[in-house]
């Protein structure tokens, strides 16, 4: 009996430890969700700063602004994939994975992907892709803006060896949850043009733009193409940290709920090692009383 109640008193010693890693690492998840969702936010306004600096670039000059893009011949499509390297985050990777390789499947043409993070690498290779490149997942805001710079040096790397860039990463939604997404960063042809100046502008004077109208847009299209992919980053942290969240939180639950069974289990075996106790010594009393 004595071993059984050192053994659970152990048990629940343990799940304490636990239980107090898992509140520290659910409070860590929880504010590195709150930094990454603002970022995001901080975002809006800047994003769509740049729209309207487009929107007038574009009205500007729309006939000519693109004229040397036409006819060119179909290149690949390159896909850059924003995974986890972390754990405790379920099926992350695996989610965006499938739904990044059913939309590569459906779009014709040869692939190149890059990957951001090893685990969803090591995915996208085993669904039979071809990967261009790796990139490291960024631990802090600070760690972006590096990897966005990096990439965007990929990028203009390749020069006009792709036909479409998309990016593939998991948004967060309602209640701590995330959906897979994608969006088409490049190329910035009529198509694109056409949605852009479909944003109304907000108010009624005509946009002028003062200085050399193809330098305003080029420094333009880098912040454009700048903030797409810190947004979409920050936005796959987000989600990554949510996702780790929710785990923490079940993981609390069935600790507490380990340690309610625990302690009554233990309780029991307790007052039962009591009650043999007071028999004994009872037992022992009536017999010397009788003698």
């Amino acid at each position: 009996m004595s071993d059984s109640l050192e053994s659970l008193s152990r048990k629940m010693g343990g799940a304490h430890d636990l239980a107090s890693v898992v509140r520290t690492m659910k409070a860590l998840a929880a504010s590195s969700v709150g930094q990454y969702e603002t970022a995001v936010r901080s975002l809006g306004d800047y994003y769509r700063t740049v729209e309207l600096g487009l929107i007038a670039c574009v009205s500007h000059n729309r006939s000519t602004l693109f004229a040397g893009d036409e006819g060119k011949p179909a290149g690949a499509i390159g896909a850059v994939v924003f995974g986890s390297d972390q754990g405790l985050v379920g099926q992350f990777n695996d989610v965006l994975t499938d739904f990044a390789v059913r939309a590569l499947a459906a779009m014709q043409g040869g692939k190149q992907v890059w990957a951001v993070g090893e685990r969803v690498r090591s995915r996208l290779a085993d669904a039979g892709l071809p990967l261009a490149g790796l990139f490291p997942v960024p631990n802090s805001i600070a760690a972006i803006t590096p990897l966005v710079g990096e990439i965007q040096v990929k990028l203009e790397a390749s020069g006009g060896a792709f036909a479409e860039i998309y990016l593939f990463h998991n948004r967060p939604g309602p209640a701590a949850t995330y959906q897979p997404t994608s969006q088409r960063l490049l190329p910035l042809d009529e198509q694109w043009q056409s949605d852009l100046t479909k944003l109304r502008w907000p108010t009624g004077n005509l946009p002028e733009v003062i200085g050399g109208n193809e330098g305003t847009l080029r420094a333009l299209i880098r912040e454009y193409l700048f903030v797409s992919l810190f947004r979409t980053c920050a936005e796959s942290l987000a989600s990554e940290n949510s996702s780790r969240l929710v785990a923490m939180q079940r993981a609390e639950k069935n600790i507490d709920d380990l340690l309610v069974t625990l302690t009554q289990k233990f309780n029991r075996l307790r007052q039962t090692s009591i009650d043999e106790e007071l028999f004994d010594v009872i037992s022992g009393f009536e017999a010397l009383t009788r003698s």
